[in-house]
C-alpha cells in the first residue's frame, strides 16, 4: 500500500482545469494523529466546482484529487488515536493533508473522522458530512441556546435545506419551510406541516401570518439569492442565519450570521447518530463510478434537486 506505487484518482492538474483521471503517488504512511482511509464512496456537489476553480481553498495543491467528503474503512493508523484498521468512518477532511476524496486512498487527520452509522449505506455516509455540518452550524446560529420555537427554513428542498429542516424538527422547533412543489411532499414526510411554495410572491407574508403577524423569531436561508426575502419574514430583533455566502444588510435589529461549513468530528458524530436513528436522512440520487466524476460534477452543479450525487470508488 505504501510501496511507491500509484493510486487511482480523479481531479485536476491545475486550478480551473478539466476534471480527469489521474495516477497519483500512494499516500505516505500516516503519522501520529493521522489515518489512511480506503475510500468506498465520495460525494459530488456544487462546492466541488469551487475547489476546482480555486475559489475555495481546502489545502489542495494540484495535481490533486478533488472531493471534500467521503466514507470508507480505516486502512492504517499513525498511532493509537482511538481508531483501528477496519473501522467504518465518514469524514469532511478539511484542511486536506495530500489529496481530496475522489481517490482510492485518503490520508486525513484522525480527529476529523466520525463513525459511519451501521444501517447507513456508503453513499449516504459519503454525502452526509458537508450538508450535515452546515445544517447543524446554521441551526445553532439561528436559535443558539434558546428554547426552539418557530423557525423558517427558506429553500428547504435541497440536500442541505432538508437536513436543516429535519434537524430543527428533531430539536423541537416548529418549522415553516419554503421549497418548490417537487420537494413539498418529502418535507411533509419529515414532519413539517407548513410548506410554502417559494414561487408564490406572497410567501413571506404567509410566513409572518403563520407566526402571528410579526414574523418568525428565527430563520435560516438556504436559497441562493433568497437572503433578502428570508430577512423580510423575520420579526424585529430576530435572528437570520444564511448559508449562501451573501448576507443581507442588517435591519430592524435582526442579528445576521453568515455560516460557512467547518470540519468538526464531534458535531458530525452527533449528526450521524440522528442519521442512524432516523431523525434525519439524506437521499442519494445518481451514483457514478470514479471515472465518471466529470459527468457527476456536471449533474451536481446543474442541480440535482433534493438528492445527493455520489461516486462509488
Amino acid at each position: 500500500m505504501h510501496g511507491g506505487g500509484l493510486v487511482r484518482a480523479v481531479g485536476i492538474e491545475w486550478f480551473g482545469g478539466d476534471v480527469r483521471e489521474l495516477s497519483l503517488p500512494d499516500p505516505r504512511p500516516p503519522r501520529p494523529g493521522e489515518t489512511l482511509i480506503a475510500v468506498r464512496a465520495a460525494a459530488v456537489a456544487p462546492w466541488d466546482d469551487l475547489v476546482r476553480l480555486g475559489s475555495w481553498d481546502v489545502g489542495l495543491r494540484p495535481p490533486a484529487a478533488l472531493g471534500v467528503s467521503a466514507s470508507g474503512t480505516v486502512a492504517a493508523v499513525g498511532a493509537d488515536d482511538g481508531w483501528s484498521v477496519g473501522d467504518e468512518v465518514m469524514t469532511h477532511p478539511v484542511p486536506m493533508l495530500e489529496q481530496g476524496c475522489w481517490s482510492e486512498l485518503l490520508l486525513t487527520r484522525a480527529d476529523l473522522l466520525a463513525r459511519k452509522p451501521t444501517a447507513v449505506s456508503w453513499g449516504e455516509a459519503a454525502a452526509f458530512p458537508v450538508p450535515a455540518l452546515t445544517a447543524d452550524q446554521a441551526l445553532q446560529a439561528a436559535i443558539g441556546d434558546s428554547p426552539p420555537g418557530k423557525l423558517l427554513v427558506h429553500g428547504a428542498g435541497g440536500v442541505t435545506g432538508q437536513l436543516i429542516a429535519a434537524s430543527a424538527v428533531a430539536v423541537g422547533a416548529e418549522v415553516v419551510a419554503t421549497a418548490g412543489p417537487r420537494s413539498a411532499e418529502r418535507l411533509r414526510e419529515l414532519g413539517i406541516g407548513a410548506v410554502l411554495d417559494y414561487h408564490d410572491d406572497d410567501w413571506s407574508t404567509e410566513v409572518r401570518e403563520w407566526a402571528g403577524g410579526d414574523g418568525v423569531p428565527a430563520a435560516i436561508n438556504a436559497a441562493p439569492g433568497g437572503e433578502g426575502d428570508a430577512l423580510s419574514a423575520v420579526a424585529d430583533g430576530g435572528r437570520l442565519a444564511t448559508i449562501t455566502g451573501v448576507p443581507p444588510s442588517p435591519e430592524r435589529g435582526v442579528t445576521i450570521a453568515d455560516v460557512y461549513v467547518e470540519a468538526d468530528a464531534h458535531r458530525l458524530e452527533r449528526m450521524g447518530e440522528r442519521l442512524g436513528n432516523g431523525e434525519v436522512g439524506i437521499s442519494v440520487g445518481e451514483t457514478y463510478g470514479l471515472a465518471e466524476a466529470a459527468e457527476a460534477l456536471r449533474v451536481a452543479v446543474g442541480g440535482a434537486g433534493g438528492d445527493a450525487v455520489v461516486l462509488n470508488v
